[in-house]
């Protein structure tokens, strides 16, 4: 998949929603609106921080890091977590109390809802994006939203908080202009915020057990040891131990107990055969390093 594709079209998508929906909440004096205006620049930021943390984890590989830098990616990704959901979820909530509890008028509802359709398809369209490049690469939605790319998810459930948020804001609008109960504007406000609060929480939990050091799902171990089994000179896999580095990266360790009799070169010809056979089949595995046990 490429990822610089989904996240400079975030890029650029989001700019245009904030210059559109911060003019239309100043005029207006929709605090709705004003949360998607948040909401678009603070996903303009976190689009930022996520293609700088791209950019890092490209770097080679050094003596300080000696296994390259793709940690860097889920590093940026909590960082744009916290910007993208938890920042703009507070300050959509503290607007939408502020409004809940002393309504202020609202003018310009026709405006307010053209520019709440026009984000709910930009949000839309960024969406497709990101279906198209999962066709690209052959992958299905369930195995995106369960791999280990944090950053590219954060994305889609942007897209995703940022349709449910225009159809409640839509909603809003029109009671508002229907009934002129202004406190409908600060409620979807509200909840714009909770929804932008509790995703960034859950995202922000899976950031955690990738950056203190997660290992590979057990069905990639179990897949993995069937791999080393096969081989005719192995007998038994003593230890198993992995660490993921990166969203297409993982470091592997393994304790080996080869059958009595190999020669020395035998046993490091068997240690090829191995290393190879499980390159090819889990190319996550750019780090492998075999201990060979009596």
């Amino acid at each position: 998949m490429r990822s610089q594709v989904i996240i400079v079209a975030t890029l650029l998508l989001n700019g245009a929603l904030f210059a559109l929906n911060l003019d239309v909440a100043v005029m207006s004096g929709s605090r709705a609106v004003l949360a998607q205006a948040i909401y678009s620049v603070t996903d303009l930021l976190g689009a930022v921080i996520l293609l700088w943390g791209l950019y890092a984890s490209r770097l080679p590989a050094d003596y300080r890091h000696p296994f390259g830098r793709g940690k860097e990616r889920f590093y940026w990704a909590l960082i744009s977590i916290v910007v993208t959901f938890t920042v703009a979820g507070i300050i959509a909530l503290t607007t939408g109390i502020d409004q809940a509890a002393s309504p202020a008028a609202i003018s310009h509802i026709g405006e307010a809802l053209l520019v709440v359709g026009a984000t709910l398809a930009v949000s839309a369209v960024s969406i497709a994006v990101t279906l198209r490049e999962l066709r690209r690469s052959q992958q299905t939605l369930q195995s995106f939203l369960e791999s280990r790319h944090i950053g590219l998810k954060s994305v889609f459930y942007q897209d995703v908080v940022s349709i449910i948020g225009c159809l409640v804001a839509f909603v809003a609008l029109v009671i508002v202009y229907r009934t002129g109960q202004y406190a409908a504007d600060g409620a979807a406000a509200i909840i714009e915020g909770v929804l932008l609060v509790i995703t960034g929480l859950v995202l922000t939990l899976e950031s955690r057990g990738l950056l203190i050091g997660q290992a590979l799902d057990p069905e990639e171990a179990r897949t993995i040891l069937a791999v080393v089994e096969r081989n005719p000179r192995v007998s038994k896999v003593r230890a198993l131990q992995s660490m993921v580095l990166g969203p297409d990266d993982a470091l592997l360790a393994l304790r080996i107990n080869f059958h009595d009799g190999l020669t020395t070169d035998q046993i490091e010809a068997t240690i090829d055969e191995v290393t190879l056979a499980l390159q090819q089949s889990h190319p996550v595995l750019r780090h492998i390093v075999i201990e060979p046990e009596a």
